[in-house]
């Protein structure tokens, strides 16, 4: 049997993460918070984010705004991480 945690994406108890996906205190938080599925979510959300605002992940300064996108969406802190206007995820529901 697989290891649970109560995605905070998803609002209910999933598939855990095999490993931390993220380094740091960040990526431990998402680990022990977040679902596999959940996990998914925000990597669709993520390539939005990347082509709509032209980011480079390998520019640390673009990695931070990432963050930023990733604390508000899995954790709604600060002002990052809501869904753009029009925004749809795998298969056209609205998020």
């Amino acid at each position: 049997m697989s290891n649970t945690v109560t995605c905070v994406v998803l609002k209910r108890e999933a598939e855990a993460m095999d490993r931390p996906p993220h380094p740091g205190e960040l990526g431990q938080r998402i680990f022990e918070n977040v679902s596999k599925e959940g996990w998914k979510q925000w990597l669709e959300r993520l390539t939005t984010i990347i082509n709509e605002n032209g980011l480079n992940t390998a520019d640390p300064r673009n990695l931070e705004l990432i963050e930023k996108h990733m604390l508000g969406f899995f954790f709604d802190e600060g002002d990052y991480g809501k869904a753009p206007a029009g925004f749809q995820a795998g298969g056209g529901g609205k998020k």
